[in-house]
């Protein structure tokens, strides 16, 4: 049966959308849905990243360049179309759409259409042919975007930096999508960030594994390797993945493809 999320837009094709989102930035998560992204297209299959947010970190990160005439405005308006945007990573099975700055509007312009929870799904229609995975790389905060990404998303995956915020806000979450009865969307929260030195750190982390159980055990550290992204222009995973770090995505994307399975 098909999910009553999804059913209007249902199409007859096996992209898979992954979101990777938090309401707080400065967690990781450019970084998890660039590397997740490069090693899912480094396994053959063909992979597009969509960086939503207007600072644009992961077109940066990928060498990318934004598209003239890329407009939040006209993207909701369907005046042009998302297959006019693609940009090569320089990576194999890879491709970009770059951020634009005006999507820091890109609530404004949702919310003057019809069925405004439906436009991102309903923009993504034209890639299923294409792409074998969708990775949204969503803006921080609570917004009609955000909904819009969980909406059409499988799979939320959820860095989440061990303090006691970043659990309130799992919380959160996991009731938004109780309410809105999105029983097929599968939640993939991971710590992020994490210092194992620290004793607090430590302590948040076991007690919120004993509230939510479905916390994936891939732990990302806080490393300057990671850091060294946004120097290195790439994904940790193409030019370090036997570093400590690359073998951590490489552990974290099996631990989340091994989550998706159940996915039809």
């Amino acid at each position: 049966m098909v999910s009553q999320r999804r059913l209007c837009q249902y199409v007859v094709a096996t992209m898979k959308i992954i979101a990777v989102t938090n309401i707080k930035g400065g967690v990781g998560k450019t970084t998890t849905a660039v590397n997740l992204a490069f090693l899912h297209a480094a396994g053959g299959q063909r992979t597009l990243l969509w960086d939503l947010d207007p600072q644009g970190a992961a077109t940066h990160l990928l060498r990318c360049e934004p598209n003239e005439g890329a407009s939040a405005k006209k993207l909701v308006s369907g005046k042009r179309e998302l297959g006019e945007l693609l940009v090569a990573s320089g990576h194999d099975n890879l491709d970009v759409l770059p951020a634009d700055f005006s999507y820091r509007n890109f609530d404004v312009h949702l919310s003057q259409r019809k069925r405004p929870t439906e436009r991102l799904l309903k923009m993504s229609r034209s890639l299923h042919e294409d792409y074998a995975a969708l990775f949204l790389d969503c803006p921080p905060g609570i917004s009609l975007l955000s909904e819009n990404a969980l909406r059409a998303a499988d799979a939320v995956v959820v860095p989440l930096v061990p303090t006691p915020l970043s659990v309130r806000m799992l919380t959160q979450l996991q009731e938004f999508i109780a309410q809105s009865h999105w029983t097929d969307l599968v939640l993939l929260p991971f710590f992020s960030m994490v210092d194992r030195r620290r004793s607090l750190h430590r302590e948040l982390i076991d007690s919120t594994r004993e509230l939510y159980p479905q916390i994936l055990a891939t732990e990302v550290p806080y490393s300057s390797e990671i850091e060294r992204m946004t120097i290195r222009r790439a994904p940790l995973s193409f030019y370090a993945p036997g570093s400590a770090a690359g073998q951590t995505y490489a552990s974290l994307w099996r631990e989340i493809k091994a989550r998706m399975k159940r996915l039809p």
